[in-house]
């Protein structure tokens, strides 16, 4: 993480502060945190309003002072970054109290990545121009809207000469709006992309373009998967536990990455590592946009167990409460859109891991079974495609994990053996 967006402070300008206390939410690439401060105080200045975007790391956000009477001396205060124009603003008589440090940006655990092939950044816009506190005051009396200057200071700040120069030489005329709406054109709405999203975008594209992905698909009898399944369920007692398709799907995933560890494994550039656990990935939509909550250790648990975790963390993302290590690190992923009548599906590989499994709906269909008189019968059938990274994973190698998968899956007894 190099920057951050503050979404919303929890405390205003002159409240006290306990130790301990949440006062701002931080919106990093992958999920909004609470942001705490350790110590009482009270909050004497904010530097940046809710909804500031792109804040970078260790930036200095906001001004803590022990006692309530130094509050109003940080005021008119700024942070000394060595890019604020000077004034000519006489200073207060009386020695300034000391703050508390300044709160920095928080930064967020990452893990360690594979040298990657890099990605333009996206272009991003923020509502707020950088200005000296002389050029804001400058362009105000001249009415020139800041945003129409061209800033030549560090970091494209608009500084006092660049007013000047505006005043003396005119600013380019804005490009006339668009009308609200144009007859014959459809009507749409803009959806601003959050960071969350946009990191995730980025991520994707760069996994599509970069990794040479390849796709096998098979078929899985699943009638005794659903049948132990049914058995299970009906001997738990009322609120004890349900056991899912998912939670099989998981389980056989993670005997398979056991039994084939070569698919549990990413590109390193000059290696390949292979991992020891099988830490399952799985997508779960949120209203921030998909992330992939961790099933740790998935092959040294039951399904019970495989069970109360995927509650637990899919509850925790979907309230945005998941900690960093609850969402980073995985070694294999699994995307499940079966429950919504998806039948098949390829899946992006989630960098960087080597391989991803795409989980379809169970279907009946009719059969070939000398057994019934009509000479025809029914199975369910559940059809998965696994999606691999061919730098780490060969064909031959994902077909063998794939023939793994299907075996664990169609006979749940080698789930446990």
């Amino acid at each position: 993480m190099e920057v951050g967006t503050i979404q919303e402070w929890k405390k205003k300008v002159g409240d006290e502060i306990e130790g301990g206390e949440v006062i701002a939410e931080i919106e990093t690439d992958k999920a909004t945190r609470s942001y705490e401060y350790n110590d009482d105080g009270y909050l004497a200045k904010v530097f940046f309003e809710d909804g500031a975007a792109d804040v970078p790391v260790g930036t200095p956000v906001a001004v803590v002072v022990e006692e309530e009477e130094d509050i109003a001396a940080f005021k008119d205060y700024v942070p000394d970054e060595g890019t604020v124009e000077d004034t000519t603003e006489p200073q207060p008589s009386e020695p300034t109290p000391e703050p508390v440090p300044p709160i920095p940006m928080p930064s967020t655990p990452q893990t360690p990545q594979p040298a990657a092939t890099p990605v333009a950044a996206a272009h991003t816009t923020t509502s707020r121009v950088l200005a000296s506190p002389l050029a804001r005051v400058s362009a105000a009396n001249a009415s020139l809207p800041l945003k129409s200057i061209t800033g030549t200071g560090p970091g494209g700040r608009v500084i006092a000469a660049d007013v000047e120069d505006a005043l003396v030489h005119g600013v380019p005329e804005p490009a006339p709006a668009m009308p609200a709406q144009v007859p014959g054109m459809p009507l749409y709405t803009d959806v601003e992309v959050t960071k969350f999203k946009r990191v995730t975008a980025e991520r994707l594209l760069q996994s599509k373009q970069t990794v040479p992905h390849y796709y096998l698909t098979v078929q899985c009898e699943v009638d005794n998967m659903l049948e132990l399944r049914s058995t299970i369920n009906s001997k738990a007692r009322d609120g004890e536990y349900k056991i899912s398709v998912n939670d099989f799907v998981i389980k056989a995933a993670a005997a398979a990455l056991r039994k084939v560890p070569e698919v549990n494994a990413q590109w390193m550039g000059d290696k390949i590592r292979m991992y020891h656990a099988a830490d399952i990935s799985i997508a779960v939509q949120t209203e921030q946009g998909l992330i992939t909550p961790i099933v740790k250790d998935a092959d040294r648990k039951g399904l019970k167990e495989i069970s109360s975790d995927v509650k637990e963390l899919a509850t925790k993302a979907r309230d945005n409460a998941l900690a960093p290590e609850e969402f980073m690190g995985g070694t294999f992923t699994i995307s499940n859109l079966g429950m919504f009548g998806v039948s098949n599906f390829s899946a992006i590989v989630n960098p960087p891991q080597a391989a991803i499994l795409a989980v379809g709906n169970s279907e009946q269909r009719v059969v070939p079974d000398e057994s019934a008189p009509s000479g025809f019968g029914t199975k369910t059938f559940m059809n998965v495609t696994l999606s691999c990274d061919h730098r780490v994973v060969d064909g031959a190698v994902g077909a063998q994990w794939l023939s793994q998968f299907k075996s664990c899956l169609e006979d749940p007894v080698n789930i446990i053996m």
